[in-house]
């Protein structure tokens, strides 16, 4: 397809070139946000990796009751509530990078933003929250 035809396509079809370039604007605007929001999205793997290796704190911000029907190994339940960076236990966590889990990744963006805006420097969020932590088959433990 020559850049003529496409142009004239565009021109025939009005409805189907502004919804491609509200999509196209949509997913431009998606990735300057997700680049400049202060802290990392993590995959599964990743943040295994990363408290294996430099000994993160993860914060699972889901209510006690899901957190008790599984969570992942070593973290720490802190209901978005009660969420303060200026916590005894967040504010001596600083340092160390600080894993945020909920149950799909929506409220950890929210605390995270918190926890930059506090002063943490490392702040990572686990994207697609514990569900994608599931969908990896790694081991949730239950109780608390």
């Amino acid at each position: 397809m020559t850049f003529e035809e496409l142009l004239a396509f565009a021109g025939r079809n009005h409805l189907l070139s502004m919804a491609l370039a509200g999509i196209t604007l949509a997913l431009i605007w998606t990735e300057i946000s997700r680049l400049t929001r202060g802290f990392k999205g993590l995959r599964p793997a990743e943040l295994t990796a990363l408290v294996n290796r430099d000994n993160a704190l993860v914060v699972d911000l889901r209510p006690s009751g899901d957190f008790e029907k599984g969570h992942i190994p070593g973290s720490k339940n802190v209901q978005m509530s009660q969420f303060d960076p200026e916590n005894k236990q967040l504010a001596a966590a600083r340092a160390l990078p600080v894993v945020l889990v909920c149950k799909t990744g929506q409220t950890a963006n929210t605390a995270a933003k918190r926890l930059k805006k506090a002063g943490f420097e490392h702040v990572y969020v686990l994207e697609g929250g514990i569900g994608a932590w599931q969908q990896a088959d790694l081991p949730l433990k239950r109780g608390r």
